[in-house]
């Protein structure tokens, strides 16, 4: 009570961090007449002046003021935007490395641009991070605009650009990317072998669009570069056959963790069925030597309980495709690890493709905290506020809207079965839309979209396809003359080709979208209708002229128009049915139940009332939902039956919302234990994983790596010696056969060893002098015959490529580790004390086991070139393995993962050109036909545009597709 009183008199935190900021937003206003002033050139010449005052000592904080001005200055005279004060209070706290929660429609694009300006004045570039490419490419050109008027460089980095493109790209003042790329680009520049081959120059400055989707969502799945291993479809398939033989009593399901084990007299009847198959050839399942075994009856057993069809993924071409949970888009490309994926392949009978063994990989919590500040914006963040706080040290501040938001948020409605939940929603849908007030549907899956869009073509509605002219001349004639067409839209995993144009009419008087979420989907919904999305699509074949202004101006009307009969088609009040106050019109989101994250519900209630629109939202749920359900809804069931629910009622309450938003933060904290789990076990990889890149990049920017040659071949002495030559032991306990053996084999030295250990008085101390001379000798001579200069280089590529398969190695025995050390926890010692130290002793044994191994393989290197310099020119590009990028794009589903064959490290190289090589031996791709664009496939934005126009893609039958 008493910290209600405190904050009604003197404000949250929130507010008054907000309140600081107002003097320097009347600073920045003040200097906007005297900016206003300024030519083109002058304003121009603000950067360099900026610049100078950096270098004469002074700091971004001191000069944040003058930039902003000129960020907003530029933007008025390029963009025709203006910053909002609100506006310039969240750049000041993305500076600040801070997140800024600012609703849909405010223009987070916008206020980006007044912190990267002001960073990239520093030279050390900023990196601009988006979801997906199309977002990238689009902020790059629009807000570059701006950059480029001030003087400064603005790079994209997507898909299918080769080493120089990226390097090009990093090397500008200003870099937009997806976090996808970002993070593949580290990675695939510590497997290589030259400084100047690598594409990054840095970890400066970062801005996270969408900030929740990128480091809480994904936050436990890494990016991960693999290759792949040998074949194992058959022992797949076998397992899998045996799966349907299980009975619910075999295996206990955990629904709220996700996670399925065999029970006791599930094991017994397992390993009968395995024997059975002659699967289990000798022992019990749980034997070392069947260890991979019982891996492919757990993946199978997860692929049958935990996944399901048409929710958790999809099978299309041939292929199993990934639901992204949160999305609802297809992950095309993207494969889980582990096996599962192939347990799944197996289990719908579609070809299995090999597994991969992960080369590297980095989460993105450890990515972005490689950067030196970090800074983020979105929708929906203060419900993740303390994760934000403790795993990146990002404090979350609420923007105040430039316009108060109008948007009225109704209690949930409750309904006992899912059945009757779809009849209200049906009927809801259709007094709406007899009203032509345009309404969101918000699903959790595919799946209940199509089973919502097959309820609305029983109740008479017919879908829309927005690829239809014909079809959406219909639509708006009917906007204008006020009848209703009883059309929908679905946007979801399956047709997000025409994703951009049915997200922009989703405002038009009427109009039905059914959307498997709406996050980051970087397209507003304008009430009455998009005027540049109409103009695209309608005049795309009309030249600019007096004819094309007309009729863009005949649109403009007829949206405002529009417009006008959206903001009026609320619904009245009536005290008759209980409800005394008028709803409004504006956008009218309706919710088919609750996500288990809150933010998620958040952003589809956000698509309503942008920049002061009115708007309306109302969640349906029933007691059969998974999120009630799993937090016990009996008891609510039968507590309605006792109070006399009957069917088709509905129960509406404000505790019914406060009980679900309790069951959410349940959810939530939970998943935030898990993510902060996930991230206590990577930080032990992650540690490691900064040492050995360190290491590698120390290598590459040595001109010479001999004295570290030297440091290791006399380390590989000592051990040889103190593993057969105790200290202070006589020499008859010396092993000197066994000693001999191994110096022959590691150092490919033949010495009188027997011989040396007969002498008097000699000691181990000795003993390893001698080693050591003789190595360093026959090492001399070898250097001399191959010539120094050749070998200067050899000793490079042979000390990174041994050390690029140790690590490599030691990856997935770190990854099995990981899998098996929970078991710990049964013999009451701590699991993640566990790992660290088994972790710590498996990098000691990689250290040794690279000195050991670059030893070896120097002591017999023979170069067998005539030429040196030809000699050299062979090692200059050392080929690397078939690579797959593997990693989950939260909200387009790109092809995330295909094989881009060996590369060299010089050229484009492993999974750069990933998504046009993939097309390139793709049948189905070769065999297009023009007319027809169901054969087309997935197009390349920058591709020819199969149809024969001439134009790119981009430009032609792919303007509206994500």
């Amino acid at each position: 009570m008493l910290g209600a009183l405190a904050k009604k008199i003197f404000g949250s935190s929130n507010d008054r961090r907000v309140k600081g900021y107002r003097p320097r937003v009347a600073e920045i206003n003040a200097l906007e007449p005297q900016l206003a002033a300024l030519s083109d050139a002058d304003l121009q010449a603000r950067t360099v002046m900026l610049k100078a005052e950096l270098a004469a000592g002074k700091t971004l904080d001191d000069i944040l003021v003058p930039a902003f001005a000129t960020v907003r200055e530029a933007a008025k005279r390029v963009l025709g935007q203006r910053h909002f004060d609100v506006q310039l209070i969240g750049g000041m706290v993305l500076h600040e490395s801070g997140i800024a929660e600012m609703r849909t429609g405010e223009g987070k694009t916008l206020v980006a641009t007044l912190p990267v300006y002001l960073n990239a004045l520093s030279g050390l570039g900023v990196h601009v991070v988006t979801v997906n490419d199309y977002l990238a490419s689009r902020d790059a050109e629009w807000m570059g605009r701006v950059y480029r008027f001030l003087g400064l460089t603005v790079g994209t980095i997507v898909h299918g650009l080769d080493d120089e493109q990226r390097k090009a790209a990093y090397a500008c003042d200003i870099t937009y990317g997806t976090n996808n790329e970002f993070g593949f680009d580290y990675l695939r520049d510590n497997m290589k072998y030259e400084l100047s081959q690598l594409a990054q120059r840095g970890h400066n400055f970062a801005i996270v669009d969408e900030v929740d989707s990128i480091l809480i969502d994904e936050a436990r799945t890494p990016l991960i570069i693999s290759g792949p291993v040998d074949d194992r479809s058959e022992l797949y398939v076998a397992v899998d056959a045996l799966m349907p033989h299980l009975e619910r009593e075999h295996y206990d399901l955990d629904e709220k963790q996700r996670t399925v084990s065999l029970t006791e007299s599930g094991n017994e009847f397992i390993e009968d069925l395995l024997r059975g198959a002659d699967l289990l050839k000798e022992g019990d399942l749980y034997d070392a030597h069947n260890v991979s075994l019982v891996h492919h009856v757990n993946q199978a057993l997860r692929a049958h309980t935990l996944f399901t069809l048409d929710k958790d993924y999809i099978v299309k071409n041939d292929e199993v495709v990934i639901i992204d949970e949160f999305t609802g888009r297809m992950m095309q490309g993207r494969r889980y690890s582990e096996g599962l994926h192939q347990a799944l392949e197996a289990k719908e009978r579609v070809t299995i493709q090999p597994e991969n063994q992960t080369l590297a990989s980095i989460t993105f919590q450890n990515y972005f905290r490689l950067y030196t500040k970090l800074a983020g914006m979105t929708g929906t963040a203060s419900t993740e506020a303390d994760e934000f706080a403790e795993i990146y040290k990002l404090e979350v501040v609420d923007i105040p809207t430039n316009k108060e938001v109008e948007r009225v948020d109704e209690d949930d409605e409750v309904y006992r079965t899912v059945g009757e939940k779809y009849d209200g929603i049906i009927a809801e849908i259709e007094k709406a839309h007899a009203r032509h007030q345009p309404i969101l549907v918000g699903t959790g899956s595919i799946e209940k979209s199509q089973h919502l869009a097959e309820m609305l073509v029983k109740a008479g509605f017919k879908p829309l396809d927005y690829s239809d002219l014909n079809a959406l001349t219909d639509v708006y004639a009917a906007a204008r003359e006020g009848r209703v067409t009883k059309r929908f839209a679905v946007l979801n995993a399956r047709f997000h080709e025409q994703e951009a144009y049915i997200v922009a009419e989703a405002g038009v008087p009427g109009a039905i979208t059914i959307a498997t979420n709406m996050a980051g989907r970087g397209t507003d919904i304008k009430l009455g209708g998009n005027v540049e999305m109409r103009v695209e699509k309608e005049l795309a074949g009309i030249p600019e002229g007096p004819d094309r202004d007309v009729k863009i101006e005949a649109i403009k009307a007829e949206i405002a128009e529009y417009r006008a009969k959206v903001l009026a088609s609320g619904e009245p009040a009536d005290p008759a049915a209980g409800r005394k106050k008028a709803l409004p019109g504006g956008l009218y989101i309706i919710g088919t139940e609750r996500h288990e994250s809150r933010r998620i519900d958040n952003q589809l209630r956000g698509r309503s009332g942008r920049q002061g629109d009115p708007g309306r939202s109302k969640f349906y749920l029933s007691l059969q939902d998974d999120l009630m359900r799993i937090f016990g809804s009996d008891r609510m069931d039968g507590m309605l039956t006792r109070l006399g629910l009957e069917q088709g009622e509905a129960i509406i309450h404000p505790w019914i919302n406060k009980a679900i938003e309790k069951a959410q933060q349940k959810v939530e904290a939970r998943n935030f234990d898990m993510r902060k789990n996930v991230l206590k076990y990577d930080n032990v990889m992650n540690d490691q994983r900064k040492v050995v890149f360190e290491q590698r990049r120390d290598f590459m920017g040595q001109e010479s790596v001999r004295e570290t040659v030297d440091e290791m071949r006399h380390g590989v002495v000592d051990d040889l010696v103190a593993v057969h030559v105790p200290e202070n032991a006589y020499a008859e306990q010396w092993d000197v056969e066994g000693l001999r053996e191994r110096v022959r084999d590691v150092l490919n030295l033949d010495v009188p060893v027997e011989d040396w250990a007969k002498e008097e008085g000699i000691a181990d101390e000795e003993m390893r002098e001698r080693l050591r001379q003789a190595a360093d000798d026959a090492y001399a001579a070898r250097t001399e015959k191959n010539t120094p200069d050749l070998m200067t280089y050899v000793e490079k590529q042979v000390l990174l490529q041994t050390l690029d398969h140790l690590w490599r190695e030691h990856l997935v025995t770190l990854d099995h580790l990981r899998q098996v050390v929970g078991w710990r926890g049964v013999a009451q010692r701590d699991p993640l004390n566990e790992y660290k130290s088994e972790a710590f002793d498996l990098f000691n044994g990689l250290v040794g086991s690279l000195r050991e191994q670059v030893t070896q393989q120097l002591s017999r290197i023979e170069i067998m070139y005539e030429d040196p310099a030809s000699a050299e020119a062979s090692f200059a590009s050392p080929a690397l393995p078939p690579m797959f990028a593997q990693h989950l794009d939260p909200v387009t589903g790109e092809n995330e993962m295909a094989e881009s064959g060996t590369g060299s490290a010089g050229g484009a190289g492993p999974a750069y050109g990933y998504a046009a090589q993939a097309m390139a031996t793709d049948t189905a791709m070769l065999e297009r036909d023009p007319t027809d664009a169901t054969t087309w496939g997935r197009v390349a934005r920058n591709e020819p545009c199969p149809c024969g126009s001439g134009k790119k893609y981009k430009h032609c039958h792919g303007t509206f597709a994500v």
